[in-house]
C-alpha cells in the first residue's frame, strides 16, 4: 500500500508534475489532474449535470468509469443516467490493439472499401458483442450495400411514382425496426428488418407491383438513413486505363481511358438490340467487354441499367 493513501482503494485525483508533462499550479502541489478527473471535468463541463448517455469500451468499466462516477457524485454532481459499454473489436480472434500490432486504421479500410461497408459491418454486430472485422466480414457487408443500391436503381428505373403510400409490409417494417432499436439499440435486428423489406420490394418488382416496390424503397431509405446508410451510386473512383476491346478499334485507341458515358450507352443499346434479336452470344460478348472496362450491367423489367464499378 502507498503510505500516502488513507485507504488502499483511494485513487489519484491530482498527480505531481513530471518533466515534459503539462502542469498547473494548485494549492497542494504543481501538477495535473488524474486520468479519471479529466474525463469528469470534460463530461460535466460540456454536457452538464445529469447528462443522458456515457459510452466507452467494456475494458473501461473498472477502474475508469467507476472512478469517474465516484468523483462526480462525491463532488455533488449528478453524472450519467445511462452507461453503454461496447465490446472489443477482434482480428483473427484477438483484441485489436496497438500493443500487438494487429490493428488496421480507418484510413486502411476506407482505402479499399466504401465507408458504408464498414458502417454496415459494424451495425450487423450488437455493440455489446465482440466484433470480428476481417476481409470476409467486409466483403459480406459490401455485398449488402450493393443489394441496397441495386434495389434503389431498379425502382428508380421505373421513372418514379407520383405518390407513395405506405403498405402493411412497410408499416410492419417500421414497427419492427423501432422495436429492435428500442431493445438496447439492437442494430442487428434493425438491419435484418431493412433487408427483409428489400427482399419483399424486389419480389414486388418482379410482379410489376410498382406502388408496393416504391413504398418499400421509400421505407428502406428512411430506415437505412436512421442508421447512417445512404442509398445511391457507389462513390466515384479514379479513372484508370480501360480496354473495352471494341470491334474495329486498335489496342491503342481502346486503352486511352474510360469510355465516355455516351459510348457506354451505345454499347448497352447494341446489347439490348442483340437480346431482342435473340443473338445471345453477341449480347454476352458485349456484357463481357463492358465488364472488363469496369462497367456493370443490370437487367430490369424497364430496361438495362449500367454503372461504373472501377
Amino acid at each position: 500500500m502507498d503510505e500516502r493513501k488513507r485507504d488502499p482503494l483511494d485513487f489519484a485525483l491530482w498527480k505531481s508534475a513530471k518533466p515534459g508533462e503539462p502542469a498547473w499550479d494548485a494549492p497542494w502541489m504543481r501538477g495535473r489532474p488524474g486520468w479519471h478527473i479529466e474525463c469528469v471535468a470534460m463530461s460535466l463541463g460540456i454536457l452538464g449535470d445529469g447528462f443522458d448517455i456515457h459510452g466507452g469500451g467494456s475494458d473501461l468499466i473498472f477502474p475508469h468509469h467507476e472512478n469517474e462516477r465516484a468523483e462526480a457524485e462525491a463532488a455533488g454532481h449528478r453524472f450519467a443516467r445511462l452507461w453503454m459499454h461496447s465490446a472489443m473489436v477482434n482480428v483473427a480472434g484477438e483484441k485489436m490493439a496497438k500493443s500487438t500490432g494487429n490493428f488496421r486504421t480507418l484510413a486502411d479500410v476506407l482505402a479499399l472499401h466504401d465507408p458504408r461497408t464498414l458502417r454496415l459491418a459494424m451495425l450487423q454486430a450488437h455493440y455489446r458483442s465482440t466484433m470480428e472485422i476481417d476481409e470476409a466480414v467486409l466483403e459480406g457487408a459490401a455485398a449488402g450495400i450493393s443489394r441496397l443500391d441495386a434495389f434503389a436503381r431498379r425502382v428508380g428505373a421505373l421513372g418514379g411514382v407520383s405518390e407513395v403510400e405506405q403498405t402493411p409490409a412497410t408499416d410492419a417494417a417500421r414497427t419492427a425496426f423501432v422495436e429492435a432499436m428500442d431493445n438496447d439499440m439492437g442494430t442487428p435486428g434493425a438491419v435484418g428488418t431493412i433487408f427483409d423489406l428489400l427482399r419483399r420490394g424486389n419480389v414486388a418488382l418482379d410482379r410489376d407491383e410498382t406502388e408496393a416496390a416504391a413504398a418499400a424503397l421509400d421505407t428502406v431509405r428512411d430506415l437505412a438513413g436512421a442508421l447512417g446508410l445512404r442509398l445511391g451510386p457507389a462513390p466515384a473512383v479514379a479513372a484508370g486505363t480501360v480496354n473495352l476491346g471494341l470491334a474495329g478499334s486498335t489496342g491503342a485507341e481502346a486503352s486511352q481511358g474510360p469510355l465516355p458515358d455516351a459510348a457506354v450507352q451505345g454499347r448497352v443499346d447494341e446489347r439490348d438490340e442483340a437480346r431482342r434479336s435473340r443473338d445471345f452470344a453477341a449480347a454476352d460478348r458485349i456484357r463481357a467487354e463492358l465488364a472488363e472496362g469496369g462497367i456493370e450491367l443490370e437487367d430490369t423489367p424497364s430496361g438495362t441499367i449500367w454503372r461504373r464499378v472501377r
